[in-house]
C-alpha cells in the first residue's frame, strides 16, 4: 500500500486568519502534487501559547471556528486528509487542549488527539501546563489501508508512546512540532547552554535540533515506523521539517526559517531494513532477550571467571 505524505511548515504566528492564508496555500500546493495527507505543525492554526502569544487572554475563539471549518472545507474541495495543529477550547475554568484535528478527504474531524506529555513541572504553572490540560488517549486511524498514529512535541521524549502505537499496528505517525518563533536572544542563550566546544560534535547547536531529530530516528529505527515531522518555520527555527523511514533514515529535509511543502512516499511493500523483527513483540512482551536461555552454573554465577 502506498501513501503520498505532505510534511507542510511555515511562519505561525499569533493571528489565526493569517495562519489559515499559509495552510490554505499548502493545503493546495500538496494537493496539486498529488499528496493524500497534508500533515501541519503543533497549534499552526491558532497560534501556540507560551510561544505566539503570551497567554489565551482575549483570544478569539469564534475566529478560530471559523477558520477552522475553512480547514474543513478545503479538505472537501481538494479531496485530502489534513493532520491539523490547533487550541481545542474546553469549558472554563479548563484549560483548552494542545490538539491535533485529524479531517478526512471529505472534510470531516475523524477523530482528535491531545498532547498527552505537556512540558511543564508539576506546578502546572510552567510549559505547556501553565495553559493547556493535557490529554489521554491515543488516536489511531487509517488511509489508504496505512494505519495512521499521532503525536505532538514534547511526547517524543517518551518512548512508551511509540511502543503503544507499535503494539495497536500502527505504520506511520505523524508527530507535530513547534520549535520555532525563538526570539534571537534566547536561541543564542540556547546555543550557549550546548556550548560552542561541542557544536561540532552534534548535528545541531541547541538541544532541540540535536535531539528532536535524534530521537526520531532512534524512534523510527526502533519501532519500523515511519515518522512526518512538521515544524514552525518562524525565525528563530530550531530545525527544518523532515521525514523518517522506518529503518531510520532521513528522506527529506525543508531549509530553516523557510516555508515549504515536503512531499514523501510512504510504501507499506517496500523492503526496509529492521534489526529488530524477529525479538521486537518478544521485548515488547517483556522478555528482555534473544535467543533460548541456558541453565549454566558459570552463567548463574556472576562473582568469578
Amino acid at each position: 500500500m502506498k501513501l503520498t505524505v505532505a510534511t507542510c511548515q511555515f511562519p505561525i504566528g499569533s493571528d489565526a486568519r493569517e495562519n489559515l492564508g499559509h495552510v490554505a496555500r499548502q493545503v493546495r500546493a500538496a494537493a496539486d502534487r498529488s499528496a493524500d495527507v497534508a500533515h501541519f505543525p503543533e497549534c499552526c492554526l491558532s497560534g501556540y501559547a507560551g510561544a505566539d502569544m503570551a497567554s489565551f487572554k482575549g483570544f478569539d475563539w469564534d475566529r478560530l471556528r471559523e477558520c477552522t471549518q475553512r480547514v474543513l472545507d478545503l479538505a472537501r474541495e481538494f479531496s485530502i486528509w489534513i493532520v491539523l495543529g490547533l487550541s481545542h477550547q474546553l469549558t472554563p475554568p479548563h484549560k483548552p487542549h494542545n490538539s491535533l484535528y485529524i479531517i478526512d478527504d471529505r472534510g470531516r474531524i475523524a477523530d482528535r488527539y491531545d498532547k498527552m506529555v505537556c512540558a511543564g513541572d508539576s506546578s502546572e504553572e510552567t510549559g505547556d501546563l501553565a495553559h493547556y490540560s493535557p490529554g489521554d488517549h491515543f488516536s489511531a486511524f487509517s488511509i489508504k489501508g496505512i494505519r495512521c498514529g499521532v503525536l505532538i512535541c514534547h511526547d517524543y521524549r517518551y518512548p512508551e508512546l511509540y511502543r503503544e502505537y507499535k503494539r495497536r499496528d500502527v505504520q506511520l505517525v505523524f508527530h507535530s512540532y513547534h520549535a520555532g518563533g525563538v526570539p534571537s536572544s534566547r536561541f543564542a542563550a540556547a546555543r550557549d547552554e550546548v556550548g560552542k566546544d561541542f557544536w561540532r560534535l552534534n548535528p545541531g547547536t541547541t538541544i532541540p535540533e540535536i535531539t528532536m531529530p535524534a530521537t526520531m530516528i532512534f524512534q523510527a529505527a526502533n519501532n519500523h515506523v515511519w515518522i512526518s515531522c512538521p515544524n514552525s518555520s518562524a525565525r528563530e527555527s530550531c530545525w527544518g521539517s523532515f521525514f523518517v523511514r522506518p529503518d531510520g533514515v532521513i528522506t527529506g529535509r525543508l531549509r530553516r526559517n523557510t516555508a515549504g511543502v515536503l512531499i514523501s512516499e510512504v510504501d507499506t511493500d517496500e523492503k526496509i531494513y529492521d534489526s529488530t523483527v524477529d525479538w521486537r513483540e518478544r521485548a515488547m512482551d517483556g522478555v528482555l532477550h534473544s535467543g533460548t536461555l541456558v541453565r549454566d552454573e558459570r552463567s548463574e554465577v556472576r562473582t568469578s571467571f
